[in-house]
């Protein structure tokens, strides 16, 4: 009942359970379901260390006198809380800011190469066992990214907030089969295709545009791992397991919603400008109400709302809890949209780029020979 497998590709063993993995009969029993995405691997493959991808030290960037993302992306800048401030620190804050996202999505491509890896270990399916560790090694490059970016612009990453640390925690070292994959490849990555969308469109920074857009190009694929799951999982589930991926999706949701970026959360950003961390709470909350939250989320790459709609498209969210997304979004109209996720189209650019390079580098091998 924990795991809530109904499809067999799906199907796993204890992690300790080794002596499985080498039965006879289990290599032949390999689905289909995960061999295009399998495939495809080699076509969209990057590497943060080769410059024929990406160059860090292409454009340099002076994050005391520039913006990497636009002021408005600060919403401390956009209450009291500048009027505390110079041109200078404002600057530093927003920069600072845009630090504590990154740092925060390094967090989370750790936890998404920790919990890939994790799948290794329990999949019983040849097939989806070896996505699982294609997965892991593509997160893994997202994590040599990330953490290559923020050190040239900053030197080290911030601590991640409770909050995220705390999901990612649980949904690592969780049991169960659906809160992994719901947790990680619907909540995660939903979250990070929002995020990523938002900042490769309104990054100042050419560097972090074009991380992200390579980064993407791997999500896009991570996204239908997930995709596959919903599919072949949601339609068969008995009412009573329904209601507990439901419940549980939805307890997700509103602590992620209501912790995820506020200020106790960043509250490590704020002595160097002798703020405390609950007078910006207080101020932000006095500019900012749930109107306001409400009119962000009418944005197409608004991370919550890629995510509500995420689990709409999924079959996850019911009547029962339609009424705990309802409130922040226009459940109809989100139903009514396509399929796709955000930021597809930069996805898709990337992909076709990086299969002209990778083509290019096997002619370039095979010369070599």
């Amino acid at each position: 009942m924990a795991h809530i497998t109904h499809d067999p590709i799906y199907n796993t063993v204890d992690r300790d359970d080794f002596m499985t993995m080498i039965e006879v009969d289990r290599y032949a029993d390999r689905a289909s379901a995960f061999d295009e995405i399998i495939s495809a691997t080699r076509d969209h493959f990057w590497d943060p260390a080769d410059a024929k991808y990406m160059d860090f030290d292409a454009q340099p960037f002076d994050v005391e006198k520039e913006l990497i993302m636009p002021e408005q992306f600060t919403i401390e800048l956009n209450c009291s809380v500048a009027d505390k401030l110079d041109e200078g620190q404002k600057i530093k804050l927003a920069n600072q800011n845009t630090r504590f996202v990154l740092s925060s999505i390094l967090h989370g491509e750790q936890g998404a190469f920790s919990l890939s890896a994790s799948l290794c270990h329990i999949m019983r399916d040849p097939g989806a066992q070896e996505y699982a560790s294609n997965q892991a090694r593509e997160e893994a490059r997202h994590v040599h990214g990330f953490s290559k970016y923020i050190q040239k612009r900053w030197g080290s990453p911030l601590r991640s907030g409770p909050t995220l640390a705390s999901l990612m925690n649980e949904i690592v070292m969780a049991p169960e089969v659906y809160k992994k994959l719901i947790g990680m490849q619907m909540l995660i990555e939903g979250l990070a295709m929002g995020a990523f969308a938002t900042l490769q469109a309104q990054t100042n920074d050419p560097t972090l545009k074009r991380l992200i857009q390579l980064v993407m190009s791997d999500e896009a694929f991570h996204h239908r791992f997930g995709k596959i799951w919903a599919d072949k999982t949601v339609p068969e589930l008995t009412t009573e397991q329904h209601e507990i991926v439901e419940d549980w999706a939805a307890h997700c949701f509103q602590v992620l919603l209501f912790n995820l970026v506020n200020a106790e959360q960043k509250q490590e950003i704020y002595p160097e400008f002798g703020l405390d961390w609950q007078w910006v709470r207080g101020a932000v909350l006095e500019a900012f109400g749930e109107e306001d939250r409400r009119k962000a989320m009418t944005e197409n790459t608004n991370i919550f709302r890629v995510l509500i709609k995420t689990l709409l498209k999924a079959g996850i969210i019911t009547d029962r809890t339609k009424h705990v997304y309802g409130n922040w979004v226009n459940m109809a109209e989100l139903h009514a949209e396509d399929d796709e996720v955000a930021g597809i189209d930069v996805a898709e650019a990337a992909l076709k780029e990086l299969a002209e390079i990778n083509s290019q580098r096997r002619v370039m091998s095979k010369a070599l020979r």
